[in-house]
Formats: C-alpha cells, sequence, structure tokens
C-alpha cells in the first residue's frame, strides 16, 4: 500500500471523528522541568473543562507515572505486539488525565511494515475522540526519536531555564530541528516557556536572549508563551509524587501554569485551523520517514 493510500484511510477517519490538539513538550536539556511542565498544565486544562491525555514519549524514562504515582498495567508495546485497544494502555491518573507509556513501542514503530503501521495509527487516531488535547512529553535533548516528534508536531512547547546550558541546549536542539530534512516551518509554531525564573522581568530577558539567536541564525518565528517562577512549593510537590496544581492550588507556580493554559486555550481557534490529530501526527512521523 503506497503513502497516497495511506494518507486516504487517515483522512477518511479524520472526516467521521474530532481531531485532538497535539501540544508537544520538550526540551533542550533534562531536569529543566519539562514533565511537571506536561503534567501542570494538563490538570489546568482538566480544571477548564477539557479532557487530556499525556503521551510520556521519554521511554528512556518513566517521569510522568513518578510524579503521578501511578504505575501503568500497560503501555504502547502491548498496543504494538500485545493486541491491546487503545483504552486498554491509558492509565488515569489524578483529575482523571490519562497518560499513555510509551515504553520502547515507540522506538520500534519505524521498523515495522506500513500495512502494521496503518492498523496501529487507526488505533490511535481513537485518542482524538477521546481527549479534545494530547500532550506528548518527550525526552530531553537531541536524540533522533525527540527530532522526529518535533517534525511531526505543529506545535512546541520549548521549556527553557536562565541556566547557560539551558539556553545553549535549547538553541542546539532548534538548530538540529531546523535542520531537519523534513521540518515544515511554515507548519510549525514554537512558542517558549521561561522556568525557574525569580520574576517575570527575567522570563523575557531570557526568551529575549534565546529569539535573538534563534531569529539571526534559524529563521524559527518563536513567541513568548510565560514563566514559571522558581517555587519551593513545586519542589515540595514534587517529592510528594502530586502535582502542585493539585496539592497546592494557591502556589505561585499554579497560579503561572494556569496563566499558560489560559494563554494557549485563547489560541484555539487559531490551531484548530492547522490540526493534524493523533492520526496525523503519527502518519506524519512515521510514513514520511520511509519514503
Amino acid at each position: 500500500m503506497d503513502q497516497a493510500n495511506q494518507l486516504r484511510i487517515i483522512k477518511a477517519s479524520q472526516q467521521t471523528r474530532p481531531v485532538a490538539r497535539v501540544i508537544t513538550v520538550t526540551s533542550g536539556k533534562g531536569g529543566v522541568g519539562k514533565s511537571n511542565t506536561s503534567i501542570n498544565l494538563a490538570i489546568q486544562f482538566r480544571k477548564m473543562g477539557k479532557k487530556v491525555i499525556i503521551l510520556d514519549a521519554d521511554f528512556g524514562l518513566a517521569n510522568i507515572e513518578i510524579m503521578f504515582g501511578a504505575v501503568p498495567k500497560h503501555n504502547l508495546c502491548d498496543l504494538i505486539y500485545q493486541g491491546k485497544n487503545i483504552k486498554d494502555i491509558i492509565t488515569w491518573g489524578p483529575m482523571d488525565v490519562g497518560f499513555i507509556s510509551g515504553g520502547s513501542g515507540i522506538a520500534g514503530m519505524s521498523n515495522l511494515n506500513k500495512d502494521y503501521l496503518t492498523y496501529i495509527i487507526k488505533n490511535l487516531v481513537q485518542l482524538d475522540a477521546i481527549a479534545d488535547i494530547v500532550i506528548v512529553d518527550t525526552g530531553a535533548g537531541i536524540s533522533d526519536a525527540v527530532l522526529e516528534f518535533l517534525v511531526a508536531s505543529g506545535e512546541i512547547l520549548l521549556v527553557t531555564t536562565p541556566e547557560p546550558t539551558s539556553i545553549t541546549d535549547s538553541y542546539s536542539l532548534l538548530k538540529a530541528l531546523y535542520r531537519h530534512p523534513r521540518f515544515q516551518q511554515d507548519m510549525t509554531k514554537v512558542r517558549m516557556l521561561a522556568n525557574r525564573v525569580q520574576k517575570e522581568a527575567e522570563g523575557q530577558i531570557l526568551f529575549n536572549k534565546l529569539n535573538a539567536v534563534v531569529t539571526r541564525y534559524l529563521k524559527i518565528p518563536m513567541t513568548y508563551l510565560g514563566f514559571v517562577p522558581d517555587d519551593p512549593q513545586l519542589s515540595k510537590a514534587v517529592m510528594q509524587q502530586m502535582p502542585v496544581s493539585i496539592q497546592n492550588p494557591g502556589a505561585k507556580s499554579t497560579a503561572a501554569y494556569e496563566r499558560i493554559a489560559l494563554r494557549l486555550l485563547g489560541k484555539e481557534d487559531e490551531e484548530r485551523q492547522s490540526r493534524r490529530g493523533m492520526a496525523g501526527f503519527f502518519t506524519h512521523m512515521v510514513f514520511n520517514k520511509k519514503q
């Protein structure tokens, strides 16, 4: 079955289903709060009435399940190799936020034949009917797996801290994305979130510093989404395996995540026009890679 037929199958399925908004959260290095961002934004979206599922695409670690304090019975490998239904591999965490552990299944998808991939993607498209928003929490850094997710995504949220290494690694990640042969600049929105800053002005300065270099050398349009302050209440919540947005609604970081979620929802109409949904996301990620 050629790519044109594959895409027709996916397009036909999308015509009869709603299409989820897919937000890919990433970072140039580990330890900057990427998974915390994914989880707390998911909680804030739930508070605003949205159905949310997190796809934990960092198959080297299990940050989402650790922070949720829940151990999944199944992961994406069970969908691929054990014939499980997509609903079987969703683990439900606090406030009914669903999450899917990628395991090694994501890495293995590129080795499957196209007919089998079509079967898998037709299962994954069910996420479009289950969730309003799917948050893809990638691994950190510039691995091939991370870049494949970013290339497939129409909406990227880049988490950066004021540490010089974080700024440098964020730029390196965007440079690798820019040089990727399948990166479509006009189809991708990149937004930066300043994490662990002392005050609002520091977040804006951090964005201006990174954006100046990105604009000059990469020509990738990047917008500033907002900041999350360095907050001891967030660290305390992490230690207790509970999202700060649930444990401490009055925390400074909780208020920041709420503002960012509201800004993202404020761009709902803008994102709907170019939304691929989960079927389009994985079709773009896997089939185009095989060409």
